[in-house]
């Protein structure tokens, strides 16, 4: 992967195989979960573990969008006006749009890092490679 930019690569990361590319996606990946996150050197020495809280962060926020797209009429019908509601529904679907391209983006860089990590092993340098 080296210095190829994917698709919805994010522009703060550098690209992959780069001098600086494991420190701008550890700067990138930490402003994407909670500031509490910081403070587990274990994200910081090895940006795959975070990468990987990153990941699941992200997709877990799409999940809670897509669940509150889904019952958002049903559980604020008569206490929001139905303007309202569309109102919110369009903002579910804005942010979940938003979302779905941040998971995208982190799923590269974890890629990417998983690349830099083993780099003469294509068997773990995938996510979904089966484990030995």
């Amino acid at each position: 992967m080296s210095g190829h930019i994917p698709p919805g690569w994010p522009e703060q990361v550098h690209p992959p195989g780069g001098e600086r590319f494991a420190d701008t996606a550890l700067a990138w990946l930490l402003e994407l979960v909670p500031p509490e996150y910081r403070r587990y050197g274990v994200l910081r020495r090895y940006p795959l573990t975070l990468a990987r809280l990153a990941r699941q962060h992200v997709e877990a926020n799409v999940q809670a969008a897509r669940e509150g797209f889904r019952t958002a009429r049903a559980d604020l019908a008569g206490k929001v006006p139905p303007h309202g509601i569309e109102a919110l529904l369009e903002t579910y679907r804005t942010e979940g749009a938003r979302l779905a391209a941040l998971a995208e983006a982190v799923r590269l860089v974890e890629d990417a890092l998983l690349a830099e990590a083993f780099p003469g092993d294509p068997e773990r340098r995938h996510r979904s490679a089966p484990r030995p």
